[in-house]
């Protein structure tokens, strides 16, 4: 059968190309094309073809997508027609609302094929209205968040498929690969000794949130830690950015008391030796948690004070990184627009380096992790979808 994915950013372009190799393995004669990145390419190898890059179509925030709509809209247009040339068997959508909203409505009205979402739109906490297209125009919805079973079923009387949360799956075969098990991170955060003085900052994915947010990270850096020994700073690039634009960021925020690294590796081994880390709200975030790294979730932005004033009128959940979504209170400290202040974040900083803080937060994530728990994600979505498409 013929898969056509649409990803938008690095975490979606992660979770697509196990949703790919877990439909490869169910269909031997498995065809895909899809607008995503490298790491889907990889998973479709020759049974699949990269049309558009997401690096190339990853805008987020009004002024930013006013800036690029000419390109934003090309995009939709080039994908529309690659949709209708191609007639694939279903569309299955990761996340990327903004774009792929208006990808299902397409192919619905059309009559093209199914729609599957696999990764839902985030409507619990803005835009709720969102259900009505998802209502009219998403055949199957996947979801891998437990609290978006009663959100979509109890209060919108709209079934979805809770399959679990693929950044666990991840997360765990990547620790199986260095002979570490996810069921004792705790024990392993207690007794490596290359958690004692590296603080990782994980900035964002997308250029503007890391233009953002590193200098604020980088400018609390600058007022002393006050302990013996001098950290090992290591900022986390981001996939398909260039170096030099992190450079650039650098010369305008002044002298820092301790030595700055770039990690090109995994996130996941960056946070395998950190003690604490600043990561910028998304995804990152779950995974910091999971691999039990106490953390400072930051979103730094323009008209901060302003987003503060606006934000109960405009978000309708209490919080914003997961962590705190799926227990349902606050375990890690979010640190919103104008909330995001360099002396903030050290006294955070400061707090998580040792002590109650520190030790309140570890226990917090060891409740997240029982109730997320690794049910192999992109292998229940991508039975389901097999199943579906066997049935149509």
């Amino acid at each position: 059968m013929k898969y056509f994915l649409i990803a938008g950013e690095a975490s979606g372009d992660l979770h697509a190309s196990h949703l790919i190799s877990a439909l490869k393995e169910r269909d031997s004669e498995a065809q895909f094309r899809f607008y995503g990145g490298d790491l889907m390419a990889a998973a479709a190898g020759t049974s699949g073809e990269l049309l558009r890059h997401y690096n190339t179509l990853a805008y987020m925030g009004f002024i930013q997508v006013a800036l690029h709509a000419r390109t934003i809209l090309k995009g939709l247009k080039d994908c529309k027609q690659a949709i209708q040339d191609w007639t694939p068997d279903c569309i299955i959508l990761i996340d990327y609302p903004g774009f792929n909203l208006k990808i299902a409505k397409y192919v619905h009205e059309a009559g093209i094929c199914p729609v599957y979402y696999y990764i839902s739109p985030k409507i619990w906490a803005w835009k709720e209205y969102r259900i009505k297209d998802i209502r009219a125009n998403v055949d199957r919805l996947f979801s891998i968040l437990p609290f978006e079973v009663e959100f979509f079923e109890q209060k919108h009387n709209y079934p979805i498929s809770y399959v679990g949360n693929p950044t666990y799956d991840e997360i765990a075969q990547h620790l199986e690969h260095k002979n570490l098990d996810i069921s004792n991170i705790s024990s392993y955060g207690q007794a490596s000794d290359l958690r004692k003085n590296c603080m990782a900052l994980l900035p964002g994915s997308r250029k503007q949130e890391i233009s953002s947010n590193l200098p604020v990270m980088l400018k609390a850096l600058q007022i002393p830690l006050g302990i013996e020994e001098k950290p090992e700073v290591q900022i986390c690039l981001a996939p398909n950015i260039e170096r030099s634009f992190y450079d650039e960021i650098l010369k305008n925020v002044g002298n820092i008391p301790y030595e700055l690294k770039f990690w090109e590796g995994s996130a996941f081994d960056l946070l395998l030796r950190a003690r604490v880390a600043f990561v910028t709200s998304g995804t990152a975030t779950l995974e910091t948690a999971i691999l039990d790294v106490p953390q400072v979730v930051c979103y730094h932005m323009v008209g901060g004070r302003f987003v503060n004033f606006a934000r109960p009128y405009f978000l309708s959940c209490p919080f914003i990184s997961l962590v705190n979504l799926i227990v349902g209170r606050e375990i890690v400290p979010e640190l919103i627009a104008a909330e995001m202040q360099p002396k903030v974040l050290h006294q955070h900083l400061q707090e998580l380096w040792q002590g109650p803080a520190r030790e309140k937060q570890l226990s917090g994530y060891i409740e997240m992790r029982n109730r997320l728990q690794s049910t192999g994600a992109p292998v229940k979505a991508a039975t389901e979808i097999v199943d579906l498409l066997k049935k149509a």
